[in-house]
């Protein structure tokens, strides 16, 4: 069984541009993060985009669906950033039926060390193995169905809804 792993950017793969002063992508860590938690998956990483998610739009939704869709695996995990990952979640989980999507991400860049990426990365990977087809969001040990999911913009922490 093959895992696809697509990476669409977000708080995971940023770094500090030392001349600006400010977070840019220069590539993505996913296959670092990968061989540093000695995984033994068989996973083909694609890396569709690299995103701020407080940018992410419909047009870039509809790309992540494509590739979604396309996708010979049916379980998937998708890297997102925090911002607009139940958006996404949202927007794949009204398309797509046949297939098992955990999107995850980071609040910490991996760059900057004491990342919870790994963690989070290791999580939905565990978890795209074992839920039925569906969308799901995994941060922190936990998943959420896409549809019972918001981010605590006061925590930084994903919730189900109602709490």
């Amino acid at each position: 069984m093959t895992i696809k792993l697509i990476v669409t950017g977000g708080t995971l793969d940023k770094e500090y541009d030392e001349v600006t002063g400010k977070l840019i992508f220069r590539t993505t860590h996913v296959p670092d993060l990968l061989k540093l938690g000695r995984s033994r998956l068989d996973i083909a990483v694609e890396k569709v985009m690299m995103a701020d998610s407080a940018n992410i739009t419909d047009s870039h939704r509809k790309d992540i669906l494509s590739h979604c869709r396309n996708s010979k695996e049916d379980k998937i995990v998708i890297i997102h950033g925090t911002d607009s990952m139940v958006g996404t979640a949202e927007f794949l989980g009204k398309s797509i039926e046949n297939k098992t999507i955990v999107l995850t991400g980071a609040l910490i860049p991996y760059a900057f060390g004491g990342s919870d990426g790994m963690f989070n990365l290791g999580s939905a990977l565990a978890f795209v193995q074992t839920l039925p087809h569906g969308v799901y969001i995994s941060m922190h040990g936990r998943y959420f169905h896409w549809d019972n999911a918001v981010k605590n913009r006061q925590t930084g922490e994903f919730e189900e809804i109602g709490l």
